[in-house]
C-alpha cells in the first residue's frame, strides 16, 4: 500500500484529489492539508511513503515545503504539482530533487501512473514542463528585487518592507521602480503578477 500525503491549499481541489486517489487499490491517502507549514509536521506523524505537494500555497510555498521534507524525511519521495510551466520553477525543483513534478490539470491517470512510478524509484517530469525549462528565461531580478517584490506580493507596504529589510522607504520605492521597468510591467501589481506567473517569487 503506498502511504500518501496530501498538500494543497483549495479544498476542494484536495478533496477531490484525494477521493480520486483513494479510488486505487494500492493507494491510501493518509493525511491532508491546506498549507505550506503544516506539510513537515503533517509527514513527521504519518511518515507517509510520499508527498504530494502544490507549489503555490499560502504561506510557505511548496518547494520550500519539500526542501523541508528532503532534509529531515528523506526517505518520503515527493511528487510536486503545479499550474505554472516556468522555467525557474523546475530548476528549483530540480535543485531541492524532488521525484516527480506534474501539471495540476493533467488527467488523473497520469498521476496515479506518476506515484507509482515514483514509488518504482523513477523519476517523473511532464514533459510540457522539460520543455518550458529548456526554452524559458532565468529571473531578471537580483536577489534584493526579488526580496522586495515577495514582501510586496504578501500586502506589506513600503514602510514595511522597508523595516523587514533594513533599508529606507526610498531605496524600497527606487527598487519597485527599477523591478517594474525591468519586467515591462504596468505598476507594482501587474510586476507581482508577471513574477508570480513565472515562478520568480517562490522562496530561494
Amino acid at each position: 500500500m503506498i502511504r500518501v500525503l496530501l498538500a494543497e491549499d483549495v479544498q476542494m481541489v484536495r478533496e477531490a484529489l484525494a477521493a480520486l486517489l483513494e479510488l486505487e487499490d494500492d493507494i491510501r491517502v493518509v493525511a491532508e492539508v491546506g498549507c505550506g507549514e503544516d506539510v513537515l509536521d503533517a509527514a513527521k506523524g504519518v511518515r507517509p511513503d510520499l508527498v504530494i505537494v502544490d507549489v503555490n500555497m499560502p504561506g510557505l510555498d511548496g518547494l520550500t515545503a519539500a526542501e523541508r521534507l528532503r532534509d529531515q524525511l528523506p526517505d518520503s519521495r515527493i511528487l510536486v504539482l503545479t499550474v505554472l510551466d516556468a522555467p525557474n520553477v523546475l530548476r528549483r525543483a530540480q535543485d531541492v530533487r524532488v521525484d516527480g513534478y506534474l501539471v495540476k490539470n493533467a488527467p488523473v491517470e497520469h498521476l496515479v501512473k506518476a506515484v507509482r512510478q515514483i514509488m518504482a524509484g523513477e523519476r517523473v517530469i511532464a514533459p510540457e514542463l522539460a520543455l518550458a525549462a529548456w526554452e524559458g528565461q532565468a529571473s531578471p531580478l537580483t536577489a534584493r528585487e526579488a526580496d522586495v517584490l515577495r514582501l510586496a506580493a504578501a500586502g506589506a507596504e513600503t514602510t514595511e518592507i522597508a523595516e523587514h529589510l533594513h533599508l529606507s522607504p526610498g531605496t524600497v520605492r527606487n527598487y519597485m521602480t527599477t523591478i517594474v521597468a525591468k519586467l515591462d510591467a504596468r505598476n507594482r501589481l501587474d510586476a507581482i503578477r508577471i513574477a508570480r506567473d513565472a515562478g520568480w517569487l517562490l522562496n530561494s
